[in-house]
């Protein structure tokens, strides 16, 4: 499976033309006569202005709010790229709003923050927030990312999730626990070496802990992460091993390693000092750590995964965030809790395993059948949405942090079933 190659050229013309970037706003009522301007604007819209003034929660019945997610930025770590700024973001963030239109028929205002103050990006997100049903945080860096996320959950009532941590959790989990299954394998009982120490790297690794995995070992730009060192953040503690090992030493035995760096911080001599039948992760955008070709050259028995859509096996956060947004702000979900994610994983391992629809096969040119070329599913299987999302209001609702009364989770599948397209 391989995508067409596009020029610097192309991606500029891409985003120009007659409409610049991305994105737009459509009305969704009529407006074709005095009576719409009537109901519309003065003076039918103060009827609900004051419905809502008396129940705030009636915002969810008058207006947008429930359907329109918060793509917000400070610019510090985009892509591949970087600390580019909040304004050279604005394309990837208007991006990440034709995903969640696209995918999950969510509404997205991308919002660019120019400031890299942990107090005034949480207040200024604070004081948008009414305005929407849920928040995702995008490409800010670690280890103020951290912060911010973990202030904003507690201080707001609505859904809120830094994609660039959570998004690549939920994705590789359904990948790690497809591979054990492929395996024959628990992940209680596997070895994982996580190479990066960021945001994506310290919540994958979490997330692998609540699904079961113990020994996980993580290594940074200055090698294994362990107790002997004094320059470690507390959440790189978090995953200290107690002995200086060596790079070389983690990766003795190891089932599994998910690379969440940059090219070249782990090389193939390393791949072969791996367990038999192996899995390698190359999760770094634009190029992985190392290239399939070459992880597959070094070890001809291993699983391979990368961040690419032109190779296979593609871990994709567009597999996630759609559809645990749409799940968590359908049921108006207080928050997006760890079970809520664990949902997700457990759902798009289940999806995977399940028999491809012709049209998916047809689209993507060859027919996909689960095993170790296709360990999650393709961002264009139109049954996401209802798997995961359904999955993830579920868990809202058993968990208790759902504000929705009598929730039927086979009408809300039917419900979902009507979004595809």
């Amino acid at each position: 499976m391989s995508s067409a190659k596009i020029t610097d050229q192309e991606a500029l013309d891409y985003h120009k033309g007659l409409h610049p970037g991305k994105i737009s706003i459509t009305p969704t009522k009529a407006m074709n006569s005095q009576r719409d301007l009537s109901l519309a604007y003065t003076p039918g819209v103060a009827v609900p202005c004051l419905e809502i003034e008396k129940n705030p929660e009636l915002a969810y019945d008058y207006t947008s709010k429930g359907s329109i997610v918060a793509v917000i930025t400070n610019g510090t770590a985009v892509l591949g790229l970087g600390d580019i700024g909040a304004l050279a973001s604005k394309p990837v963030m208007e991006g990440k709003g034709v995903l969640f239109k696209k995918f999950s028929g969510l509404n997205c205002f991308d919002i660019e923050v120019d400031t890299k103050d942990i107090d005034s990006f949480c207040e200024t997100v604070k004081n948008i927030a009414p305005t929407f049903g849920g928040i995702n945080l995008e490409d800010i860096k670690a280890p103020e990312c951290f912060e911010i996320e973990k202030r904003l959950i507690k201080e707001l009532d609505i859904p809120v999730m830094h994609d660039d941590q959570h998004g690549t959790a939920v994705i590789s989990s359904a990948g790690i626990l497809n591979t054990c299954l492929i395996r024959d394998k628990k992940i209680e009982d596997i070895k994982i070496v996580v190479v990066g120490a960021g945001a994506a790297a310290i919540s994958c690794a979490r997330l692998y802990r609540e699904l079961g995995a113990k020994d996980i070992y993580m290594i940074d730009s200055k090698g294994v992460i362990n107790n002997t060192r004094n320059d470690l953040n507390e959440y790189k503690k978090e995953f200290a091993c107690e002995e200086n090992l060596s790079k070389e030493d983690v990766f003795i035995g190891a089932d599994v390693v998910v690379g969440l760096s940059q090219p070249g911080t782990f090389t193939t001599e390393h791949l072969k000092l791996m367990a038999p039948k192996p899995v390698i992760f190359t999760l770094a955008n634009p190029n992985p750590e190392i290239f399939p070709e070459d992880s597959k050259a070094a070890r001809p028995d291993a699983i391979i995964a990368t961040g690419r859509s032109d190779f296979k096996n593609q871990v994709n956060n567009v597999l996630g965030f759609p559809f645990i947004f749409r799940g968590a702000m359908d049921v108006r979900s207080k928050k997006i809790t760890t079970n809520m994610k664990l949902a997700a994983a457990h759902a798009l391992a289940d999806l995977t395993r399940e028999k491809v629809p012709a049209y998916l096969n047809e689209l993507v040119g060859e027919e996909l059948v689960f095993g170790e070329e296709y360990i999650i599913p393709n961002p264009f299987d139109k049954r996401l949405i209802v798997e995961i999302s359904s999955a993830v209001a579920q868990a809202a609702v058993a968990e208790g942090v759902a504000n929705i009364e009598n929730f039927n989770l086979e009408n809300y599948k039917k419900e979902l079933s009507g979004l595809i397209v």
